[in-house]
Formats: C-alpha cells, sequence, structure tokens
C-alpha cells in the first residue's frame, strides 16, 4: 500500500475512466486499490500494470512507451505492458499486473491480477545444442543478470556461478551514492532475496576464485585445487581499483569497488573531520558528496583543470565542480600527490593538508588476465565479437572487462558502467543459448551528486560538437555531443523524458559504415 510519504496521485482506475482519456499508444498513470497504477492503450486494448519501476520505484507514468513496453524516467529499466514481465535492466522484478474491464466506453481495474507474469520466452529450445552446464566466472551485474536471463529464457541446465567476492550479488551503484552517505540500510544492497539462487536452481559459489581456464578439458580450476566443468562458460570478472603509485600510497588510504570497501569507508568516516578524496572521476565525486552528507570537510585532488572534461566536456564538468563547491567541497586541480602520512596528505606543490580520511578514485583497470592466460584474445580487455563471444568458441565475456564493436561508431568499446554490465550480461545469456543476437544496445548511466542526478546516454570519445539545450544554471538541461554530425551521447539534467528519447534515437541509429539509401 502507498504511504503517507508516497500520497496516490491521479484517477482512482477502480471507479473507471473514458477510454479516451488513455493516448493510443501511449499511457495514463493513477490509482487503483490503494496502488499506483500504469494503464497503457493499444488501439481497443488497454493493460495495467504496477505505476512504479520495481528497480528505485521510478514513476512510469513520466516514462516512455515504446511499442508494447514502457521505460522508467529515471534509469530507463524497461517493462512489457502486456504482462509486466522485466524485459530490461536494471529492472530486476516483473510490475504486478491488473484485470481490465471495458464497460461501454470506459475501462475499470477491477483486481490484481495472480500467477505467472508470462511463461519463459525459451529462445533455447529454437536454438539447436543447448550447453548442458554454463559457468558463470563472477558476481556482479553482468553474472548476476546472466543467470537470471537464463532461467527466465527457460534454460533448464546446471548453471553455477563462481564470485572472489564473499557478499552475494548487491547494488554497485549505491555504494559510493546513498549507502555511504548513510540514506540507505545495508539490508537495501542485496539485489535479490537470500533464497533467489536456491530456488531457481543456480549454484553461487563465493570467496572463490577461478585460477585457469582449461579450454581443451573444458573446465575451470578454483585456488583450492578443485575444478569445474562446462559446455559454455562466461566471463564476467569485472575490473579493479586502480592502485595509487608505491611512492605515494599508504595503508590508510581507502578503495571503493565493493561492498567491504564500503563498509570500510562508513567506518572510518565515524569519527573523521576531514577527508580527501583523490581523483575528481564519478566514483570521487560521488564519494565527495556522500562524505559532505555525513558532515566530513572535503578536499579533493585531481590532475585535470576541469573535473570530468574528458567525459562530460567542460561546461558540465564545471557545473558540477560548481555544485560540490556550493557545498562546501574544496577543490585542488591540476595538482597530484607528493605523499600520504599518517595524518596528512601533502601535494605536489607543497600544500599540506591535514586528513583524518583518505579515499582515492582514480580509475580502474579490466581484470583480463585470467583470459589472457587462456589464450585468449585481449587488450584492454578481452575482446568480444557483436554477439559478446571471445576469441574462443562458447566462451562469452559481458561486463566491465569486455571490450565489444560498437555498431554506431564501428570502434571497440569498453564500458564501466552497471546497467551496461547488466544489459551485456541479459545478451550474453541469450547468445550462450544460441540466440545469435548481436548486442546494440547505447550504454547508460547516471550520477548523482547531492540533489541532481546526471544522466548520460551513448558514448562518445571525441567529438567536434557539442549542443546545448536549456541551462545548466536551471538545472534544466540537455547536451548533446556529436561527431561529423553524428549523435553520439546526450547527457540531460532535469530532463528525464529526453534521455529516455535520446536513447531510442541512438538505438535507432545505423551503423557509419551502412551506405545511406
Amino acid at each position: 500500500m502507498a504511504t503517507e510519504q508516497e500520497a496516490l496521485t491521479g484517477p482512482d482506475f477502480t471507479g473507471g475512466v473514458p477510454l479516451s482519456s488513455v493516448p493510443d499508444g501511449g499511457s495514463l498513470g493513477g490509482n487503483a486499490h490503494g496502488q499506483p497504477v500504469l494503464l497503457a492503450r493499444f488501439g481497443d486494448e488497454v493493460f495495467a500494470v504496477g505505476g512504479k519501476c520495481t528497480h528505485y520505484g521510478g514513476p512510469l507514468a513520466e516514462g516512455l512507451v515504446v511499442a508494447h513496453t514502457v521505460r522508467c524516467p529515471w534509469h530507463h529499466a524497461c517493462f512489457d505492458l502486456r504482462t509486466g514481465e522485466a524485459l530490461g535492466a536494471p529492472a530486476l522484478h516483473p510490475l504486478p499486473r491488473w484485470t481490465v474491464e471495458r464497460r461501454g466506453l470506459e475501462v475499470f481495474v477491477t483486481a490484481e491480477a495472480v500467477g505467472a507474469t508470462a511463461p519463459p520466452r525459451s529462445r533455447a529450445a529454437r536454438a539447436g545444442s543447448i550447453p548442458e552446464r554454463i559457468v558463470i566466472v563472477g558476481a556482479g551485474a553482468a553474472a548476476d543478470a546472466a543467470a537470471d536471463a537464463l532461467r527466465r529464457e527457460g534454460y533448464g541446465g546446471a548453471i553455477t556461478m563462481f564470485g572472489s567476492d564473499p557478499s552475494p550479488p548487491y547494488d554497485r551503484p549505491n555504494l559510493s551514492k546513498d549507502f555511504l552517505a548513510g540514506n540507505a540500510p545495508e539490508e537495501w544492497i542485496p539485489l535479490r532475496p537470500a533464497s533467489y539462487h536456491e530456488d531457481n536452481g543456480i549454484r553461487l559459489v563465493l570467496g572463490r576464485t577461478v585460477t585457469a581456464i582449461d579450454r581443451g578439458g573444458r573446465r575451470v580450476v578454483l585456488d583450492d585445487g578443485t575444478n569445474e566443468s562446462y559446455g559454455a562458460l562466461l566471463l564476467a570478472t569485472g575490473a579493479s581499483p586502480v592502485p595509487l603509485p608505491a611512492a605515494v600510497s599508504h595503508p590508510r588510504v581507502h578503495y571503493l569497488r565493493t561492498l567491504a570497501d564500503s563498509r570500510a569507508i562508513i567506518a572510518a568516516a565515524g569519527d573523521a573531520r576531514v577527508a580527501v578524496v583523490i581523483g575528481a572521476s564519478f566514483i570521487g565525486l560521488e564519494v565527495a558528496a556522500a562524505l559532505r552528507a555525513r558532515g566530513i570537510d572535503v578536499h579533493v585532488v585531481a590532475p585535470e583543470p576541469h573535473p570530468l572534461e574528458r567525459v562530460l566536456g567542460r561546461a558540465l564538468g564545471d557545473f558540477v565542480r560548481a555544485l560540490h563547491e556550493s557545498h562546501g567541497v574544496a577543490f585542488h586541480l591540476g595538482r597530484g600527490v607528493a605523499t600520504v602520512a599518517a595524518d596528512s596528505v601533502t601535494l605536489d606543490d607543497g600544500e599540506r593538508i591535514v586528513a583524518d580520511l583518505v579515499v582515492a578514485g582514480i580509475g580502474v583497470r579490466p581484470n583480463e588476465a585470467l583470459a589472457a592466460q587462456a589464450s585468449l584474445d585481449v587488450g584492454n580487455g578481452i575482446l568480444v565479437n557483436a554477439y559478446l563471444q571471445t576469441s574462443a568458441p562458447g566462451i562469452f565475456a559481458a561486463g566491465d572487462v569486455a571490450r565489444y564493436p560498437d555498431h554506431r561508431t564501428g570502434e571497440r568499446i569498453r564500458v564501466e558502467h552497471w546497467v551496461a554490465a547488466q544489459r551485456q550480461g541479459q545478451a550474453a545469456a541469450r547468445n550462450l543459448l544460441g540466440a545469435g543476437e548481436p548486442f546494440e544496445t547505447p550504454p547508460f548511466f547516471w550520477s548523482q551528486h547531492y540533489d541532481v542526478a546526471i544522466a548520460y546516454v551513448g558514448h562518445a570519445v571525441l567529438w567536434d560538437a557539442v549542443d546545448v539545450e536549456g541551462r545548466l544554471a536551471d538545472r534544466d538541461c540537455a547536451i548533446t555531443y556529436r561527431s561529423n554530425g553524428r549523435t553520439l551521447a546526450v547527457a540531460t539534467v532535469g530532463r528525464d523524458r529526453a534521455s529516455l528519447e535520446a536513447e531510442l534515437a541512438l538505438e535507432r541509429q545505423r551503423n557509419i559504415t551502412t551506405s545511406e539509401e
């Protein structure tokens, strides 16, 4: 039921609404039986599903209807409007469904539907040769999404996931956002209920590292000397933080990648008064915002003159800097760290900052060593084709470690975004079962800084033009990055629907190598 903090809005569908009030090919938000409900209409067909995204509760009435699906305005999760099925990450669970009755020119929502939302799509049944055993190396976003997708696709064989992290799959973006800021309890962090893996026949082995791949014997070897056979293999080994140079590093420097890392920073922040964040990356600046929420004075040290300029451009990077400065963050840009001591950080210009807490966020590196040892093609990640298959048949890769061809530019890219990792895991799962579907989904990520969220869709490394619509100062802006007149990416502030529309437009882009008709 809705709480007082989540007041119901829109019409009460139990009392009926005119059919004409629901746009054909669109949706109408309202409520029924004390819960938010979304009505969607396609001709004379009307469907009713839950009105809140099952990821973070985004209002689906403000989302985008595409064919028979709806996309969440906050983080671009996608659901089937006919069945409620969670089709695209970061959706983890289906939407509830409601029964709709047509009475003359009105429609009524009468009761919540019960039972399965839809039978497994079972593309596997059409694929021919299906592996009897699938092993997934990793237990992060891509691995979790792949295992779940395998079961949703109707795969009935054995699935084993090996994760070196002792924690089951969790909500990694929250580690630098609300959880670190103290606004989200730890029970929100796991992605799945405790019984999920057992209930779905997924063998989850945590705290174990795969040390070798025996391609000839089709097995993986673990750090305890045991081995596991596979019919098909998915490598979702992720990435690891880039450490500070040995001459600068100090045992009290924290990095943020895992749940244990976030817990350690929270523990260290308990008595801290001043923190130094080394690096003005997304992680570094989100950590800065989280520590400010805890009342800690924060200094950000980075070598670049404008934060995030390489990814977002100067205007948006300077906006983010000004936002942090308005919350009391001190920036030391164009500066490096000379030494880290037990009670301070000394910069390369001699400035000394007395600090109780030091966090480094200077980037990550793909965990490609296992693939390299198995003689798979690597190079700034594991090289895969459009189907996320490595240079060896039957072995796929997904997530932060995978470097794949971008069908929009023809260039190989490696994307370090959580939602992109989930979507790759889902695509890899289908291709493990022989679907033969190229991965062509535009990357998407969001970054939260205090009360401002930045959404970014696409991938732009170099651009020759930037189009700005709206005003950053008003927190209402869309920035389009182009090369040779072609849109590569769009960043938005305060324009959730524009971000969804940009994602759809990028999905429909043709490969630049394809001649125009």
